[in-house]
């Protein structure tokens, strides 16, 4: 599978790797904490990352609008920041926000895990198959400037991920083989081999459970293998949340349930969901070492979305509202302080570019912070605690949703449905 990834590899795409393996000797002495360090240390709150306001990514974040966004997270005591990309201006405009607050203040600390954007040959175009073990051309510009950015910043990137749930085969208009992420890997290491990538830094891809071996046999392969034996540690991704509808049986109330209250009801379900979660991680670890490694493995991506008007809403799921999705917040953050394990919660703001179609649809929905610039109810203490006091989003002081009423907030929570409803559903399909 390698071969036929190198031989079909143009020559520019050659080229772009020669340069890569030519630069000199890099100077790495400004990083003092290395990712080993912050990966699993409660004090290092982690998050992903996207500043988009608009609803194509065609407008980028402005310098002044990133400033603003690091400055809400880090007095949220938010310490690691995931990106998905290298292409866009954001990531890099990032970064010199960064810079420039390290600048103002030494003792003043964000780093973050860059993410390399993946693709097979044919992704996103009208052909009528991918060709999933074989590299699109962008890719090793976009390793390249994610190897470039690191050596610019390398007090700052301690994380390059290799692709975003580009293995789970679902992910239909981009899905690449195992192949494709463990080729870039390995050359990421052999970077760091011959000291052009700090030695400190660690590579991973950042990936559905199933895509780490935790789902079904038919992703259990050898070039899943290898590429757990050749990354740093591993970045699961688990959504409780997307399998209310998907894989929904823990999440109907139980016949012994059902003489709750509804709220009770909810509690109940969202504890079930936090074990749910927990399950797809550990079916992760249970893979790896069955596999023979031995490696550290974290969240990449979990969250709850606050509003959907798709199947995880009202009259299908019943899974979201901004009730719930505090809940799920508390309690992840929660079971991973206790458990050292790093999560990247998602998302750090809405970002109405990702459904631009469907103003309603979850996937713009799922910030801590909305458009508007007001803390959602998973956030509300941090608002009365009075950390974002002189604080803005585009101008705007951060307020509560609901006006901080909790009695209005509380009208719009959706009851479960029972475990007899979900089954009976599942019959339909």
């Amino acid at each position: 599978m390698k071969a036929k990834i190198i031989t079909s590899a143009t020559l520019f795409i050659l080229l772009v790797m020669s340069s890569c393996a030519n630069q000199p000797d890099r100077d790495f002495s400004t990083i003092t904490i290395t990712a080993e360090e912050i990966l699993g240390d409660p004090y290092y709150r982690a998050i992903s990352f996207g500043a988009y306001r608009e609803t194509t990514r065609d407008i980028q974040p402005t310098l002044p609008q990133l400033r603003e966004d690091v400055k809400l997270l880090h007095a949220m005591g938010i310490r690691f920041l995931r990106t998905y990309n290298v292409h866009l201006d954001e990531a890099e405009n990032l970064l010199k926000v960064i810079r420039e607050f390290k600048d103002e203040d030494p003792e003043f600390e964000m780093y973050v895990m860059l993410g390399a954007w993946i693709d097979a040959k044919h992704s996103w175009t009208d052909e009528p198959e991918r060709i999933r073990d074989v590299d699109a051309p962008r890719n090793a510009v976009e390793i390249a400037k994610a190897a470039e950015l690191t050596q610019e910043y390398p007090d700052i990137i301690k994380v390059i991920a290799v692709g975003n749930e580009a293995m789970v085969h679902w992910a239909t208009e981009y899905y690449v083989e195992p192949s494709i992420i463990l080729y870039w890997v390995n050359h990421l290491q052999d970077m760091k081999a011959r000291g052009e990538l700090p030695e400190t830094l660690w590579i991973t891809s950042s990936d559905n459970f199933a895509s780490w071996g935790g789902g079904g046999e038919e992703y259990h392969n050898e070039d899943l293998d290898a590429l757990i034996h050749a990354v740093d540690f591993i970045s699961m991704h688990t959504y409780p949340m997307h399998d209310t509808h998907y894989n929904p049986l823990f999440w109907g109330v139980p016949e012994e349930e059902e003489h709750l209250s509804d709220l009770e009801k909810v509690h109940s379900a969202m504890d079930r969901s936090l074990d749910y979660a927990v399950m797809q991680f550990e079916s992760v670890i249970d893979y790896m070492r069955s596999v023979g490694a031995d490696k550290p493995v974290h969240i990449g991506e979990t969250g709850w979305a606050t509003v959907s008007n798709e199947y995880y809403g009202e009259g299908g799921a019943n899974a979201i509202d901004e009730y719930k999705a505090g809940i799920y917040h508390r309690l992840i953050r929660d079971w991973s302080d206790e458990n050292n394990v790093s999560v990247f919660y998602f998302s750090a703001f809405d970002e109405p570019w990702k459904d631009a179609q469907n103003p309603l649809g979850s996937e713009n929905h799922f910030g801590l912070i909305n458009l508007q610039a007001q803390a959602k109810f998973a956030i509300w203490d941090y608002v009365d605690a009075g950390i974002f006091d002189g604080l803005t989003r585009d101008g705007m002081p951060i307020t509560k949703t609901y006006d901080g009423d909790l009695d209005s907030l509380l009208q719009d929570v959706l009851v479960p449905p029972t475990d007899a409803e979900i089954r009976a559903r599942l019959e339909e399909r």
